[in-house]
């Protein structure tokens, strides 16, 4: 039988409630966690962590109130000691390299996909699981290896990671939405390529689409960004 029978405890905060409520959705799917609450503001985090039990956070950097890793450096001085993985839309190495010592054992960039998050909690799993002394330098590798994914996150075939950055980018700037025609015309690619990083984005919860109905013809798919509380203030 297994030592560890109770789930990994997940503290979602992220101060974007849709995005809050879908990343708690998420951890639910994943067997072996269970998501005890979620946070909008570090103070929130702070005080759940006084209520109840945590072993993880799962952490928006970018809150109203505090950024991510000094919220983690504040607990850390608490006597909190829950691992974090960090879900960002910042690309900055150096904020990557401070994290390390704050106890982020993952990061995941915004936008992400249900798969994504569960690669990465699965890894985490393992990683918890590897307890005890290691028998030599070997064991300590794969216990650390499980952390690490042996590529980026797999995007759907024909998708390139570039791309999607460009196209998330013209949704993200876009207040009204664009339509396939206009992603492709301001990335440089062609509506149905445009089209197929859009339903990506609809699929992974970045995104939303709606028909637009003009006075002739059919109507017209519009594409605008699910706020991810990064960027936008309310």
């Amino acid at each position: 039988m297994s030592e560890r029978t109770d789930p990994i405890r997940v503290l979602v905060v992220e101060d974007d409630p849709v995005a809050a409520d879908a990343h708690v959705l998420y951890v639910g799917r994943v067997p072996g966690f269970v998501a005890v609450g979620k946070a909008h503001t570090g103070a929130e985090a702070r005080r759940a962590l006084e209520r109840t039990r945590v072993d993880l956070l799962l952490l928006d950097l970018h809150l109203p109130d505090v950024h991510g890793l000094q919220l983690a450096r504040s607990l850390r001085a608490a006597g909190h000691h829950a691992d974090v993985i960090a879900v960002t839309s910042a690309r900055d190495l150096a904020v990557v390299r401070e994290g390390v010592s704050l106890g982020v054992v993952q990061y995941v960039l915004k936008p992400f996909t249900f798969a994504t998050l569960r690669d990465r909690l699965v890894r985490y799993a393992e990683f918890r699981a590897a307890a005890g002394e290691a028998s030599g330098q070997d064991e300590v590798d794969r216990a650390l290896a499980a952390l690490r994914a042996p590529s980026p996150a797999a995007l759907p075939k024909g998708l390139s990671g570039p791309t999607l950055e460009r196209v998330t980018g013209a949704v993200r700037e876009a207040e009204d939405g664009l339509t396939a025609a206009g992603v492709a015309e301001a990335v440089g690619i062609s509506r149905i390529t445009a089209r197929r990083y859009l339903e990506h984005l609809v699929e992974a919860g970045r995104a939303e689409r709606k028909p637009v109905y003009g006075q002739v013809g059919r109507p017209e798919l519009v594409y605008r960004w699910v706020r991810g509380g990064v960027e936008r203030g309310r």
